[in-house]
């Protein structure tokens, strides 16, 4: 039966790629519908959920449940408390979880999922709000609800017109464009969104500090003011970044030497054994703290074109060095 399959669709795969521009037509269409529907329901559900001084918790079931479960995670990743609640698993047990400071949001295109119409009457018994999204505004959950939102679409992209697929589609758009709304009305910011996505790349680059990056202590180059080219050249060569730091006698910052500074000392001094690192390094170098942040350590070398930066604590005293391979490393860039 598949070996046939493959057969139809090699024999008539211009049918097929135009079977699949209908589907997204179609999904399509039914997104660009709801556009008219946000009106006073859909402000008054963002006033609902503004107040909620609980959580709110999205239930569904089949398809339906497949994307509560999407609108919950959303919702609790850009600033509003969510979780999903299966509605079949809600009736044996999962309602507890449920307070009646929280809201109820639940999904069904029909609205007549009877494992959500029998845990209603319970949900709105204990006080909590209703909000129902549904394909029917005269269904059960809808005349139920406190606030309905309509998700209707004209068709199913499934050529039976059976398979949940625009309806899904735009159940999802709209629970996305709920969870936008109280977004923006929150405040949320990329910091708020960086502190719940930590392990992600936002997360990385506003949350990494230059001091979780930076090399410490004896992987740092360092020479002291009075070394010789020779052992500022040695260091160099040693620790493998290109520079070295120049430090007074209280480990004070005093200056960098770096490859392109030997570079252009070979071409100006004849006598390199007698050279002192003080008469050639690059005195006042750019530095940064170590509790800023490394997007601001690739911010401010990509400024000035330098591929390395010194970290200094408040007193000026050298505590870490970083190079732009660091910060690839750590995925900041």
């Amino acid at each position: 039966m598949i070996s046939a399959a493959i057969e139809t669709i090699q024999d008539s795969g211009e049918k097929s790629l135009a079977l699949a521009r209908r589907v997204l037509e179609i999904e399509a269409d039914a997104v660009r519908a709801l556009i008219g529907r946000i009106d006073g329901s859909f402000l008054k559900a963002l006033r609902l959920v503004l107040a909620c001084k609980g959580r709110v918790v999205v239930s569904g079931i089949g398809k339906s449940g497949h994307i509560a479960r999407k609108i919950a995670s959303t919702m609790a990743s850009t600033g509003t408390p969510a979780f999903f609640v299966h509605a079949a698993e809600a009736g044996h047990g999962d309602l507890g979880m449920i307070r009646p400071e929280d809201i109820f949001v639940c999904i069904s295109n029909s609205g007549e999922s009877s494992e959500l119409l029998a845990i209603v009457p319970l949900v709105k018994r204990q006080g909590a709000k209703l909000i129902a999204i549904t394909g029917e505004a005269g269904s059960t959950l809808a005349r139920e609800a406190d606030v309905h939102l309509d998700a209707g679409v004209a068709q199913e992209a499934c050529p039976l017109n059976l398979a949940p697929t625009a309806s899904t589609t735009a159940t999802l758009a709209l629970g996305d464009a709920l969870a936008v709304a109280l977004l923006d009305a929150r405040g949320f910011s990329e910091a708020d969104f960086a502190r719940s996505h930590p392990g992600g790349s936002l997360g990385r680059r506003l949350l990494t500090r230059v001091y979780d990056v930076m090399r410490r202590d004896a992987d740092i180059p360092t020479v002291p003011i009075e070394a010789t080219l020779s052992t500022a050249v040695l260091e160099i060569s040693r620790k493998r970044m290109g520079m070295t730091a120049v430090v007074d006698t209280a480990g004070h910052i005093a200056g960098i030497f770096t490859d392109g500074d030997l570079r252009r000392t070979v071409e100006k001094i004849t006598d390199l054994k007698s050279a002192r690192i003080a008469d050639l390094m690059s005195k006042a170098p750019r530095t940064i703290g170590p509790q800023a942040l490394a997007v601001e350590a690739v911010e401010l070398m990509e400024r000035h074109m330098i591929n390395q930066l010194l970290v200094a604590g408040e007193d000026g005293v050298l505590v870490g060095a970083l190079d732009m391979h660091d910060l690839f490393r750590a995925k900041v860039v």
